[in-house]
């Protein structure tokens, strides 16, 4: 039998606020000392009232426009009713049936081997706002409760079950953390806890259209760890089917990272379970259509249309493009870059090959490394201007200004690399090479290619990089051929 598999994903992101969602504790607890930021609210102590974080609501409504929502001007807040010793209150301050948004949607494109694009339409029922659980270490002895990160505002983005392997709800995921980034609603910083996944995944006699139970597989933190969980849950449900164990009702599983295999955990939880009802301390939520039009009026260039905007206008390759359009904070720079030396191409170049090799192998971020904007532009004008050649602005020059922050002029200046272009001082040394190597020599008046690449490479090399590469090659030609 042929199968198809269903995948839905609910992406929870922390918000980049300064204080919580419902107190004015501070949002970042990443690294601090256990316990030392939560307050009687965030607690739930009787009595406490809470209120809501207003810039957490126009972030959330900022990424549910990115998302291609509907935004609700009336929505609620409900309680989420369930025990778990890192949830305080006993429940959870969330959205169910009036949401802040709904009915949206993205595309992302998938490449298979062969580099081909394929594009899936996601669609997402809502991003609703809610307010997180603490933390849980479990120990040798028992578990450490930790309620720094209770309270803290999250946006949760459903998707509607439209993706049918692990590389499809990948790619999703990928694509919706570069939205929240890019209009400032979520770091959305794996590492620190601050986006998760929950997976659901089903399977059905290929053909058909209903939805089978699923099993929701929970609390999932890197991509990786999302497509090897999907991959395996698909395996395990196929075989049961086989073995004529299918679903009969949802289930809730974990996922252990070290083997690699789901494990169940227990039978789902439907809203039924959880008793939802209106939360009684908060009003309803009532936005202003001009705020939500102001915000939809400022929200920045998305991912997808920066790539289209960088190979279409700029001219560059759709590998570069993603590359550079993947971080809003280095699509700004690249986008400095080209306005300043005026040639995209370069600028592609160079921040893709050395600037971004070099932020990967010292695992910083570009926004912690010292070669400005401004400093890469002129970099680049060096090169075009034939001040310098491209083996020694992405060697020599590139080294110092990475490590000390110093401007390539002066570099250039201070250490002599200026590109020797002088055609009596280039005709001195090629005829050096000449005389020093008579069998290559041979070679390229017998046609070989090779012969004068390494010919070239000789007289570079005498020059110490300095010479005119262009001319070299010009010159070598008529003093051989």
């Amino acid at each position: 039998m042929e199968f198809e598999v269903v995948i839905g994903l609910e992406i929870h992101a922390q918000m980049s606020t300064k204080t919580k969602m419902f107190c004015g504790c501070d949002n970042d607890s990443f690294d601090k000392e256990a316990n030392i930021n939560a307050c009687p609210i965030c607690m739930g102590f009787p009595g406490q009232l809470p209120v809501v974080n207003e810039e957490a609501v126009k972030k959330g409504v900022s990424a549910a426009l990115a998302l291609n929502c509907e935004i609700q001007l009336h929505s609620k807040f409900d309680r989420k009713n369930y025990f778990y010793p890192d949830n305080p209150k006993g429940f959870q301050i969330s959205q169910y049936d009036e949401p802040v948004s709904k009915n949206g949607f993205i595309e992302v494109e998938i490449r298979d081997g062969e580099n081909n694009v394929k594009k899936v339409r996601v669609g997402i029922t809502r991003l609703h706002l809610e307010d997180d659980a603490g933390k849980l270490t479990h120990v040798r002895d028992g578990s450490l409760v930790d309620f720094n990160r209770a309270g803290t505002p999250l946006m949760e983005i459903v998707s509607e079950p439209d993706m049918h392997n692990a590389q499809e709800a990948s790619a999703y995921a990928r694509e919706i953390q570069k939205i929240v980034r890019y209009v400032g609603s979520s770091d959305a910083d794996m590492e620190k806890g601050m986006m998760r996944f929950d997976a659901s995944v089903s399977i059905r006699p290929k053909g058909e259209t209903k939805l089978y139970p699923r099993a929701e597989i929970k609390n999932l933190n890197s991509f990786k760890m999302l497509e090897n969980a999907i991959d395996y849950e698909i395996a395990r449900q196929i075989s049961a089917w086989e073995e004529g164990n299918s679903l009969k009702s949802p289930i809730t599983m974990g996922w252990n990272d070290e083997k690699k295999e789901t494990y169940f955990m227990r039978d789902k939880e439907e809203s039924d379970d959880y008793r939802y009802f209106p939360e009684p301390d908060l009003p309803i939520l009532v936005l202003d259509g001009k705020l939500v039009s102001e915000i939809k009026k400022n929200l920045p260039e998305l991912p997808n249309v920066k790539r289209k905007k960088y190979t279409e206008d700029f001219g560059i390759s759709e590998d570069e493009a993603r590359i550079l359009s993947d971080d809003p904070i280095m699509a700004a720079y690249f986008e400095k870059v080209v306005e300043i030396c005026e040639d995209a191409k370069k600028a592609a170049s160079f921040i893709t090959t050395i600037l971004i090799a070099k932020l990967k192998e010292d695992l910083v971020e570009i926004s912690q490394q010292k070669i400005s904007p401004e400093m890469m532009a002129e970099l680049i004008k060096l090169v075009s201007s034939n001040v310098i050649s491209n083996n020694t602005a992405k060697g020599e020059v590139f080294d110092d200004m990475y490590e000390n922050g110093v401007s390539p002029s002066q570099i250039v200046e201070e250490k002599g690399l200026m590109q020797v272009s002088d055609t009596s001082e280039i005709e001195r040394v090629c005829n050096e090479v000449i005389a020093e190597n008579a069998g290559p020599v041979a070679d390229v008046k017998a046609g070989k290619d090779k012969a004068m690449a390494f010919l070239v490479g000789q007289a570079m090399k005498k020059s110490r990089g300095k010479a005119n590469p262009q001319m070299v090659n010009e010159v070598l030609k008529k003093l051989i051929i």
